[in-house]
């Protein structure tokens, strides 16, 4: 079997057996170490990118996009992206939610229920989805968010998640690598791929990372998915614990609306 098939297998693999419908579990002291982890990541992939800078087989223009990309990014087009957040500024209702990049249960809220809501609520402005992306798994939950936040300064944070969480394997086995980033980047229309792989390393997109860490413990999130829904400026109601249902998340949206 040639490596680019191991490669699409991998991407492809299923996440593992959801025991409850809970959140992913992780405490505040496991979110600090991971913001101390921060550092280390974004040195790596900093060397990284100094290696392999320059040479075809690591250029953005050489690199394959993931399968489907376009009906995956589909749900995103011609909503505004403005950095972690999606959809109209003026939306009168705020969905904040914490999530992981290699979370299984985020992977199923993700692209089993947001899509309903992206269509209903956030398309045509009554909603805005703000992302805080915090990463406890393990060190791929860390890159993969430094790779995500590099999106979002070019607009792209949703499609990039999306494309994730889309492709999504298990639990720190390798699959959210280099590679995969890199093709992920290559499958969004208008992403300039060089500079997003540049601003991962960078102190500014750390420094976002970190501030996400930061509310995640002034919040108290322990677990992921965590969801909150409010009137834009607060204050939110937890919907939970874990992946919320459509309908529960409906009623929540309606509920601040004033429905």
């Amino acid at each position: 079997m040639t490596s680019g098939k191991k490669a699409r297998q991998q991407r492809h693999a299923p996440p593992p057996p959801v025991r409850s419908t809970g959140a992913r579990r992780a405490s505040p002291k496991v979110l600090l170490i991971a913001a101390a982890v921060i550092l280390v990541v974004g040195a790596a992939a900093a060397a990284g990118i100094a290696l392999t800078r320059g040479s075809a087989s690591s250029s953005p223009s050489s690199t394959t996009t993931l399968p489907d990309s376009a009906a995956v990014l589909a749900d995103f087009r011609g909503i505004p992206q403005q950095g972690t957040r999606l959809g109209s500024s003026k939306a009168p209702v705020e969905l904040i939610e914490y999530i992981d990049l290699q979370c299984p249960i985020c992977r199923d809220f993700e692209t089993n229920v947001m899509p309903t809501i992206v269509r209903k609520y956030v398309r045509n402005g009554k909603v805005q989805v703000v992302a805080r992306p915090i990463a406890f798994i393990g060190p791929e939950s860390v890159s993969g968010r430094l790779a995500a936040l590099a999106a979002a300064k070019q607009n792209h944070f949703f499609d990039f998640s999306q494309l994730v969480y889309a492709n999504q394997g298990a639990e720190n086995t390798g699959w959210l690598n280099d590679d995969f980033v890199s093709s992920a980047y290559a499958s969004i229309p208008g992403l300039n791929a060089q500079a997003a792989a540049d601003a991962r390393a960078s102190s500014t997109v750390s420094s976002d990372a970190q501030g996400f860490d930061r509310q995640a413990t002034a919040d108290k999130v322990a677990g992921t998915p965590s969801i909150y829904v409010g009137k834009r400026g607060g204050p939110y109601a937890f919907v939970g614990p874990g992946s919320p249902s459509t309908q529960v998340l409906e009623d929540a949206i309606k509920n601040a609306l004033g429905q």
